[in-house]
């Protein structure tokens, strides 16, 4: 009993939380943050700087994507509290891990990083030699998580993303529904549906049904409660995250169902009507109308495959069905419910206010 009281409180005085929220909350959603600093953001400025004939650009772009482990790794660091030394060595850690994950490195980099991160702080200021046993160690057993592994990890990441695109190209009504529904809910929850995209490789038809769940949660909950919120609820929820109403929701769980129920509509139409694919950066499938960063992808991916010869250009059909997909669908249906539930009591005056 007195050994296992000393290990809790050394496990508290080196600030070690083994929890759900500290890995699957915290360290989750810092990753995606990272991946967004640096691949996604570094797509975008490149894409701008090749249609603008921007060399600076280009290039700026390129050494954004080219650290993206690192960022991640550093990311989820900064969310585990991480002394100075271990923080900086998870550089390293995110290379590699990012780099032997393959197209799973997102999902890699999660899970090495942590234990590296938690190594690191178990010797952190232990010794008169700190500065070179922390980083040592951070270092070393990150590698070496990574190479034992990272590679296992970011293939079996990869071959779950490759069977929900195959099931959506195979069914894209009802995986349309599913991926749609379960994605646009992610993104309301305090969990990363950008880091989930992230690390199953979420491209394609899957990816697009993707962006339509979370537009219709995002779109759906600024237009449904803007009576209550006005414009500065439209903008924090549109273009910034639902998850602010999850206080809401946690007090009464039907506010919920209005954005799930437009998700689920708008899903099978992105994949069996307007087609409509997202083969930009995986993260983008799970960002919705954050920053616009759901569609910048769509446009990427759609430059992308022109480029290759894989599309031919973009049509006047595309451009409708991003804007119904993303924009109006979510806000009318989302609008049409939420009025519905007013009507027979289900929602009430003030129930979607936001603090």
């Amino acid at each position: 009993m007195k050994k296992e009281n000393k290990f809790l409180q050394f496990l508290k005085r080196k600030n070690i939380v083994i929890s759900a929220k500290r890995y699957g909350i915290d360290a989750l959603g810092a990753m995606a943050q990272g991946l967004f600093a640096s691949l996604l953001i570094g797509t975008i400025i490149a894409t701008a700087g090749e249609q603008f004939h921007l060399p600076f650009f280009v290039e700026a772009g390129g050494y954004a994507k080219a650290v993206a482990g690192p960022a991640m790794a550093l990311a989820i660091g900064y969310a585990l509290q991480a002394p100075p030394l271990v923080l900086f060595s998870l550089l390293a850690v995110g290379n590699a891990a990012n780099t032997l994950g393959g197209a799973g490195g997102p999902l890699a980099v999660l899970f090495v990083a942590i234990i590296a991160a938690e190594c690191g702080k178990v010797v952190s200021k232990e010794t008169k030699v700190d500065i070179l046993v922390t980083p040592a160690v951070t270092i070393l057993v990150g590698v070496a998580v990574s190479v034992l592994c990272a590679p296992t990890i970011g293939a079996a990441a990869q071959k779950v993303g490759d069977f929900i695109m195959w099931a959506t190209d195979l069914q894209p009504f009802l995986m349309g529904i599913l991926v749609s529904a379960v994605v646009g809910i992610a993104l309301t929850l305090p969990i990363s549906s950008a880091a989930i995209c992230a690390a199953l490789g979420l491209t394609g038809l899957a990816g697009g049904a993707a962006v339509a769940g979370c537009c219709a949660h995002m779109v759906g909950f600024a237009i449904m409660s803007f009576k209550e919120n006005r414009w500065g609820g439209l903008v924090s929820q549109g273009l910034g995250t639902s998850m602010l109403q999850m206080g809401n929701i946690v007090k009464k769980p039907i506010l919920f169902l209005p954005p799930i129920i437009t998700s689920m509509i708008t899903g099978p139409l992105a994949t069996c009507l307007f087609k409509l694919e997202m083969n930009g950066p995986a993260v983008s499938s799970g960002m919705g109308t954050c920053g616009l960063v759901g569609q910048i992808g769509v446009y990427t991916g759609w430059v992308a495959d022109v480029a290759a010869g894989t599309k031919d250009a973009i049509t006047s059909m595309d451009w409708i069905g991003l804007v119904l997909i993303c924009f109006i669908l979510p806000g009318i249906l989302t609008w049409l419910i939420g009025k519905l539930f007013r009507k027979v009591g289900l929602i009430k005056e003030g129930d979607l206010t936001l603090d």
